[in-house]
C-alpha cells in the first residue's frame, strides 16, 4: 500500500507521525501494509465484512425509532496501543469502574450523594432506570456491575478519553467474543 498521498489531515493516527512515518509501535505492520496493494486490502475488508453479515453481528440502532440491526463497523487494520500506554489507559478504566461501583452502591444505600446536595433526590426519584426494590442490597464484593464498556476516543494530541460507559448490556463485549 503506497502511504505517499495519505492525508493525516491533523488528527491522530495510530500507525503514524505527522510526517508519514511509523510510529514505533507500528513499525512492522505499517512495513507489512507497504507490502499489500490497496486492491488486496480491499479485498480483505470486503471478506471481513462478509463474515460478519454471515455471523450476524450486528447492533441495534435505537436513536432512529426504528430500533435497526446494523451490522457492525469493522477496521482491519488494527489500531496500535502500545503497551506502556494501554497500561495507564486500564488503570484510568478499573478505576472507573471502581467509581461507577461506588456511586451505585450509595445511591442504594447510604445517598450521600443526595444528601451532599450533590445531585437532586427527584432525578433519582424520577428515573425510570431506578429500582426501589435494590435498595439496602450490598451485593459481593460491592459490586453492581460486572461488565462495563467504556467508549474511548482519540483526541488530535493523542490523548484517549472515555466518550461514555455502558453498564447495562454492552454490545462491545459480543464483538470481542466474536
Amino acid at each position: 500500500m503506497d502511504i505517499k498521498n495519505y492525508q493525516i489531515n491533523g488528527y491522530y493516527d495510530e500507525l503514524l507521525t505527522p510526517r508519514l512515518q511509523a510510529r514505533y509501535s507500528a513499525g512492522k505492520l505499517v512495513n507489512y501494509l507497504k507490502k499489500i496493494s490497496y486492491e488486496e486490502i480491499q479485498r480483505r475488508k470486503q471478506a471481513a465484512g462478509l463474515a460478519i453479515k454471515t455471523m450476524g453481528i450486528t447492533f441495534t440502532v435505537y436513536s432512529e425509532g426504528e430500533n435497526i440491526d446494523r451490522e457492525w463497523p469493522y477496521d482491519i487494520i488494527p489500531r496500535i496501543i502500545p503497551q506502556k500506554e494501554w497500561k495507564h489507559i486500564e488503570k484510568g478504566l478499573q478505576q472507573r469502574l471502581a467509581a461507577l461501583n461506588h456511586f451505585i452502591d450509595d445511591i442504594y444505600n447510604d445517598q450521600k450523594i443526595i444528601k451532599d446536595g450533590i445531585i437532586p433526590g427527584e432525578i433519582l426519584k424520577s428515573s425510570k432506570n431506578f429500582r426501589e426494590q435494590c435498595c439496602g442490597i450490598k451485593p459481593l464484593f460491592g459490586v453492581w456491575a460486572h461488565i462495563c464498556g467504556s467508549d474511548l476516543v482519540r483526541d488530535n494530541d493523542g490523548t484517549i478519553y472515555v466518550l461514555e460507559d455502558n453498564l447495562r448490556v454492552p454490545s462491545g463485549v459480543s464483538y470481542m467474543l466474536e
